[in-house]
């Protein structure tokens, strides 16, 4: 029962007390003492899931047991991409409020164990783990790890993105400035409602796999969107910038947090039913350098061959163009409508009820964002277009449906172009319209929010530019699934020794 196991997925080595009732055999009874080693490793499982195991080793002569423990250790520190020290923030209040708890009793032990040592920060209020990351001296760690939810991994992104930024003295309130790319990496310990981000980039929401993973060093490159309203920057998003239907939940489960994470189904119920659609137009630049496209099936997975190309080919652009001749030359595709939702992704956004997640063929680091429209349709319809989320037919094949691929765009709501009319004009204009649409609720919403991320931006016109490659997560990506599953689950370690 033997397996392979790389140096690199070996937590650590430690000298171990030998317990002579380990082991009755006959020609070991006789000796008066034995040494060992145990060796800790990454044991995988089914549906991307990883276990710290161990191997135990020992035989008579005391040198040679040290030699194995010193050859090993000096293995592992020829690990470069390992972290030795980190910066570690908790969310204390986020999900169900165990975030603390986990830390402490599933993830610090192993930390332990690999001789990391950290700095423990418990969040007191909103925005206290940004603020912090001000103030810190952070390059004296090798990463940040924020346990908590997307919330939580939202903030710490925004603090480290942004102090990289006023270090290097870039305006972030300029939409066309070139980002500083932030190479101190960030791991997410999933403790909270939603875990989006996590999923999508380990493919499974568990605090000791991604614990593991930070362990062992992995490093996976992320997009990043800037978003920005009248050369004023709003935010940044990693995963979810949603107009319409998604911006709607979101907004009305804030008002419902006591409910817990069952908000969200009860809010995207009533969202459902209301089935309110925006006029608007929207403004985008094809992602001409990618080379996959949003519906090729082209799943992105580990040492991802269409990241690596999209990254080598943009930077052969902009060597050659100049970012800013690029997008001033580039056309702009214009669409006007009414849109039931307004989706842009950098990653797929899946989750455990969305395996494929919003926009399955999406990439993690190639430099682009999926733009999904979904046009004005019918209820019915529309429960067509979301149930396909949870299954394995095409979601983007419906006749009210567009996706493409794009560097960047612009959203103006048809409230906003219609700015200059008088207002009591507008106001009776809207509300007639929904009226005649809706008139059984008779209601006169013209603007939807954005849902960025899990966080609400109320601006009905912003600019959006996806940054390649600006942060590196603690991950490597989904893998892709082990053939033959059933050799990790009987771990040994002797094949490698």
């Amino acid at each position: 029962e033997n397996c392979f196991v790389p140096i690199s997925e070996i937590i650590a080595v430690e000298e171990t007390e030998f317990n002579r009732k380990q082991r009755n055999i006959g020609r070991w009874q006789k000796m008066t003492k034995l040494h060992a080693f145990t060796v800790y490793y990454v044991k995988k499982a089914r549906n991307h899931r990883w276990r710290c195991s161990d191997a135990t080793f020992w035989c008579v002569d005391e040198h040679l047991c040290n030699q194995w423990i010193q050859a090993l250790k000096e293995l592992l520190e020829m690990q470069k991409s390992r972290p030795k020290q980190l910066l570690v923030y908790i969310n204390p209040y986020g999900g169900k409020r165990q975030g603390k708890r986990i830390y402490e009793q599933k993830v610090a032990p192993l930390f332990s164990l690999a001789s990391i040592s950290t700095d423990v920060v418990i969040t007191e209020h909103a925005n206290h783990a940004k603020d912090n990351l001000f103030e810190v001296n952070i390059y004296k760690y090798d990463g940040v790890v924020c346990v908590g939810g997307d919330g939580m991994f939202s903030e710490v992104m925004h603090g480290l993105i942004g102090r990289m930024q006023k270090d290097s003295g870039i305006d972030q309130n300029n939409p066309k400035a070139s980002l500083v790319q932030c190479n101190i990496r960030i791991g997410i310990i999933p403790a909270g409602s939603t875990d989006c981000i996590c999923y999508s980039t380990v493919g499974i929401s568990d605090p000791v796999t991604s614990a593991l993973h930070i362990i062992v060093g992995d490093c996976q490159p992320l997009d990043v969107s800037s978003v920005h309203h009248n050369n004023t920057f709003l935010k940044y998003s990693v995963s979810l910038l949603g107009y319409g239907f998604y911006g709607d939940i979101l907004k009305d489960s804030e008002k419902k947090r006591w409910m817990g994470p069952m908000r969200y189904d009860y809010s995207g119920f009533k969202t459902f039913l209301s089935h309110h659609y925006y006029e608007g137009t929207i403004a985008y630049q094809p992602a001409k350098h990618t080379h996959g496209s949003p519906r090729d099936k082209e799943s992105c997975r580990t040492g991802c061959y269409i990241c690596k190309q999209s990254e080598k080919q943009m930077a052969e652009q902009n060597k050659e163009h100049g970012l800013k001749h690029e997008e001033g030359e580039e056309e702009w595709k214009i669409i006007k409508g009414k849109f039931l939702a307004i989706n842009a992704v950098n990653m797929s956004c899946a989750c455990p009820r969305s395996p494929k997640g919003l926009s399955p063929a999406a990439h993690l680091a190639d430099g682009s964002a999926d733009l999904i429209l979904v046009r004005k349709c019918s209820r019915f319809d529309f429960l067509r277009y979301l149930v396909r989320h949870t299954n394995q037919d095409d979601q983007f094949d419906f006749p009210f449906v567009d996706v493409y691929r794009v560097k960047c765009f612009q959203f103006t709501s048809k409230l906003s172009e219609d700015n200059e009319s008088n207002v009591m004009d507008i106001g009776k204009k809207r509300f007639g319209q929904f009226c005649r649409d809706h008139p059984a609720c008779c209601c006169n919403i013209v603007n939807s929010t954005w849902n960025c991320d899990g966080e609400t931006l109320d601006s009905s016109a912003i600019e959006v530019r996806v940054h390649c490659q600006l942060m590196k997560l603690f991950a490597r990506g989904i893998e892709e699934d082990c053939k033959d599953e059933a050799a990790y689950s009987q771990s040994s370690i002797e094949q490698l020794l």
